[in-house]
């Protein structure tokens, strides 16, 4: 694909975000796709859920028109499709945890045995040499992918988060797929361009808080699932673009949050599907941050933690020190939490 068509495909995805959104987001009002404050939600009126429908809309108009068809990439778009209506449908009527995971497992199946993509090896984690997974890899894939999407449904508590995050690891994907001479490296990047519209509706850059959005359970599973799938092209097979362990550090803020949350519920004697308010924007902002605050710190983080990945795959860093990093920074993460918690209370119970 030349400069030009490139160009093309950036803006055909902007604007095709930015049309959907503004089409959508009346008919969203009528026919009652929207979210209501709650006593987990707090935001004034219902506002439309249409932000990831608009995303997809947008990568599905730029791909289909501007990128060379092949297999991967339909199969691609009709996965995205198919985890686009299941969360629509989320959103619009709450369904059980049993049929989102039921149908979340038959969608990734598209990826592992439709596509035939799957996670192989897992690289030299464990100072060795690469760990092949055999029959493992599909199962362990599809969980991937069941964790990714609801790793960023969790992060999208606040405005603007889940978009920011997707940001930072479509941005670290662009460019390692780049490094490698890997032609899907424009997917992660019209991903990208057709997220900023849903963000400066989200964030109340255009028409204020009037006009805001939510990406809703369309966006963050389609979100999670997009990038599995770009994970697992450029770290897997004989011309993989980065290392396995690179990925981790790619996704980090959404991955450890998921885990941590999982593990506290569990062990509280919780289902790890439950809601709560103890993810870390909830922390962020018990400990006197505001939302937007919240979000630049966290969005930071997220961005370090990903650079830090990078220069590992750039400078061929230890596969196993990298993951022996990145196991150490999830164990304080947790730890931090735990103590964050403690000092919210104090700081509530002072300030009452």
């Amino acid at each position: 694909m030349d400069f030009y068509t490139t160009v093309l495909a950036l803006v055909v995805a902007f604007g095709a975000c930015y049309l959907t959104i503004r089409i959508a987001k009346p008919i969203a009002l009528k026919v009652g796709l929207v979210d209501v404050p709650n006593h987990r939600k707090i935001h004034t009126g219902e506002v439309p859920l249409v932000g990831g429908i608009a995303v997809y809309i947008g990568v599905l108009t730029a791909s289909s028109l501007l990128f060379p068809q092949g297999q991967i990439l339909n199969l691609y778009l009709i996965s995205s499709g198919l985890i686009v209506f299941l969360g629509a449908l989320d959103d619009y009527k709450e369904l059980s945890v049993g049929t989102r995971l039921f149908a979340q497992v038959l969608i990734a199946s598209l990826m592992v045995y439709g596509a035939g993509l799957y996670l192989s090896d897992l690289g030299g984690i464990f100072y060795t040499s690469a760990l092949k997974l055999g029959w493992l890899g599909y199962p362990l894939t599809i969980l991937a992918m069941i964790a990714a999407i609801n790793a960023f449904n969790m992060t999208d508590g606040i405005d603007g988060l889940a978009g920011a995050l997707s940001l930072v690891t479509f941005t670290g994907l662009a460019v390692l797929l780049f490094w490698g001479n890997n032609p899907m490296f424009l997917l992660p990047v019209v991903l990208g361009c057709a997220i900023l519209p849903y963000l400066m509706f989200n964030l109340g850059l255009i028409g204020g808080a009037a006009k805001k959005i939510f990406m809703g359970d369309a966006g963050s599973m389609f979100v999670g699932l997009s990038i599995v799938w770009l994970l697992v092209i450029g770290s897997q097979g004989d011309s993989a673009s980065f290392r396995p362990v690179t990925a981790l550090w790619l996704i980090a803020i959404p991955f450890m949050d998921m885990c941590a949350i999982t593990i506290r519920r569990i062990l509280k004697g919780r289902s790890p599907f439950e809601p709560d308010k103890e993810h870390i924007h909830h922390i962020c902002m018990r400990l006197g941050l505001s939302a937007k605050s919240s979000l630049a710190l966290i969005s930071f983080i997220s961005l370090l933690l990903a650079t830090f990945g990078l220069l590992g795959e750039f400078f061929a860093w230890s596969e196993g020190i990298m993951f022996m990093s990145f196991v150490f920074i999830f164990l304080a993460y947790f730890q931090a939490l735990k103590h964050a918690w403690k000092v919210s209370k104090f700081i509530r119970s002072f300030s009452k």
